[in-house]
Parts: C-alpha cells; structure tokens; sequence
C-alpha cells in the first residue's frame, strides 16, 4: 500500500522575501522610510501568531462580555491589530510604551499572556493587575498601561521620554493616542515641551476614523493629523500593514535615538468592533463599510497572502497555528472564568507604596472591611 506524505520538509520554503510598501506621506522631513520591506518567514510567522492570537483574544472577550462574564468599560482591539504588532517589531523590550483605553493588544505584545489579560477582564485574582484593574488598566515592565481618561496619557508619554533623556539611556518611548484625544489641549502642551527639549518621543495618533461614534471629518478640522504638530516632523502610514507599520516605527525611533527630537506618526487603521462593547458601531457606519475593510484590507490576511504567494509558508501551517492559538485562548478562558476573585482584605493594598503618609479613611491597609450585602 502507496502512503502519500504531504508534509512539506522547510527546506522548500522561501527563506525571505522582499516587498513594497506603501510609501509614507511626510511632513517637514526630507526623506521617509524605505518602499521596500525584508520580511524572513521567523518574522512573518511571528507577526502572524502575535495579530491572530490579539483577533482570537478580543473575540473571545466580546464572547464573554455578552455573557455578563466580564463588566464595565471593555473598548476591543480587533482590526487594529498590524499597529500593536507592527511597532513591537520595530522597538526594544527596554523602549517604553504608553496607550488609551483600547489596551488589550498592548498589553499582549508587551509581554502579557493572554491567561492574565482575559482574567484581569474578568476580575479574577490571577490577573495581571490582580483582578483590580479591569480592561483600562493593565500594566507590565515599560508598559504604563491602558489610561482611562482620553489624551491624558500623551502628558505622561512625554515625562518618560524626558525620563529616558535624563537617565542618558538611549531608550524611546511610544505614546499612543486616538483620532478622537487629537483635539485635546494637552496634546499641543505635550508637543511644545517636547519639542523644546528635543525628548525621544515617538507621538503615535491610531486614527481609526471613528471618535466613538464620530467621523473624523465632523470632529477636526484637520484631518492631517501627522502635520498637527505643526513644528514637529510627521509620517502618514498605512496602519493596517504590519511592515509598513515596522518600517515606519523603526524610522521614527532611529531618529529620536539619533537626537532629533520628537516625531509624530498617524497610523491609518480601523476598528471591527464599535468604541466599546456598549457601542453596536453600526449606527453611524454602514455594516457594508465595516464589511468592505474587512475583506481589502484586513492585517492578518494580507500578511498571510503575502506569505502564501512567496511560498514563505503552507496553508496546513497557518491552519495549525490557528488550532493552537484557539486552544491557548480556550485555556486562558477557563482559567479566567474559574480562578477565584480577590479577597476582600486585599481591596485597600497596593494603594500606597510604603507608610501611609495619613490615615485616609477607606485606603489604609489595616482597616478592616466587611461585606454588608
């Protein structure tokens, strides 16, 4: 009996390849990043397995937030993921990162497991911020976290890059806004001082079109959101192909390391989901809008069909990344959904770092609460 074999062996894969990207528009520099992008088959693999483990995770989340599993505030990441992936390539672990609310998948490629992202979602004890952090608020090393209030983080972006300056340590950091915290006073403030002090800032505005439910046309006046920093040199990038994300990224960090002062980057991308899981995201956008990205320009399609037609990969390999990726979001689930919440008694700690300085009523770790319900 005649067995065929159709496993292929690696060696009969490109090894890399080289591809064009979409040229960046440019304000106030001279040249941009390459058209041309490398890519070996490790990196597109990895970038591969980094958005699809972000898409599966986020739909896992939108799964157990309409099954009154996880509460509150929930702004899901699932279209946007060639941004989240597209800048981890191009930065260090030691670079440093600050978001907005819609944090998941930073919080992912900034070295968080899935397990401790979902049962932070979910309140749990074994969470990354132990349960009491919620969506909004996840932090890790060089990672200051999903920030709830909108534009607030772009300030805080600005003081790490003056702390990397000062320390004389050759990091950047990324501060990453939406289209809708563009128009916030303390952005320009932020700018100003940057720019002043020539900090290693890299201002990352992910315009995903929508404010909430507000088209970006009806809420600037200027949607050229790369040139409103005005005197600040700014890139206008395709956000929703993972190189042109890298290679961009890595343009921008070389020219804060190189000392030049802060740069501004406008990632174009595009969020499935609406603002947050209150927002069905259908009223002020066509489901056939939603429909037509999905299908053009979707991040981790083009990357796998790229990878495809250079016979980087096999169809049979991105269908068992896919199995294992579904089965690590299963686990994460399970362990989400069944790890216990946390104490009551550990409601007060971590609130201030040594001795309180007063008694606060309410936040000292030695009073003792009792639940009355």
């Amino acid at each position: 009996m005649l067995q065929v074999v159709v496993s292929r062996s690696f060696a009969d894969f490109t090894p890399q390849a080289t591809f064009d990207i979409k040229k960046c528009d440019l304000h106030r520099l001279e040249e941009g990043p390459p058209v041309k992008a490398e890519l070996t088959r490790e990196q597109g693999l990895q970038y591969y397995r980094t958005m699809q483990t972000v898409r599966r995770m986020e739909l896992k989340a939108d799964q157990l937030y309409k099954q009154k599993i996880i509460r509150g505030f929930c702004h899901l990441y699932d279209g946007q993921e060639a941004c989240a992936a597209g800048i981890e390539a191009a930065i260090n672990p030691s670079d440093h990162l600050i978001t907005a609310y819609r944090a998941h998948g930073y919080t992912y490629t900034r070295g968080v497991s899935v397990k401790e992202i979902l049962a932070e979602l979910t309140g749990r004890r074994g969470g990354v911020a132990k349960g009491k952090g919620g969506s909004m608020h996840m932090y890790a090393p060089h990672f200051y976290g999903g920030n709830g209030i909108v534009g607030a983080q772009v300030p805080l972006g600005a003081g790490i890059a003056l702390a990397c300056q000062y320390q004389g340590n050759n990091q950047v950091c990324v501060t990453l806004y939406g289209d809708g915290a563009a128009n916030q006073g303390q952005l320009f403030e932020s700018y100003n001082m940057a720019a002043l002090w020539k900090l290693p800032c890299i201002f990352i505005c992910e315009n995903n079109k929508y404010g909430m439910g507000t088209s970006v046309e009806r809420a600037a006046a200027s949607t050229d959101y790369y040139k409103r920093g005005d005197f600040i040199p700014g890139l206008r990038v395709d956000g929703m192909d993972v190189l042109c994300v890298r290679e961009a990224t890595q343009f921008a960090a070389d020219h804060c390391r190189a000392g030049k002062g802060p740069i501004i980057m406008e990632l174009q991308t595009y969020r499935y989901h609406g603002h947050s899981m209150s927002d069905p995201g259908v009223s002020y956008r066509t489901r056939e809008e939603i429909q037509e990205v999905r299908s053009k320009s979707d991040p981790i399609s083009m990357l796998k069909e790229r990878m495809l037609s250079h016979n980087m990969a096999s169809v049979e390999e991105f269908k068992e990344i896919d199995i294992e990726i579904r089965k690590q979001v299963e686990e994460a689930t399970q362990f989400a959904t069944s790890d216990p919440e946390p104490p009551l008694e550990e409601l007060c700690n971590h609130i201030f770092s040594k001795n309180p300085p007063l008694e606060v009523r309410g936040t000292s770790p030695w009073s003792k609460l009792k639940s009355v319900s």
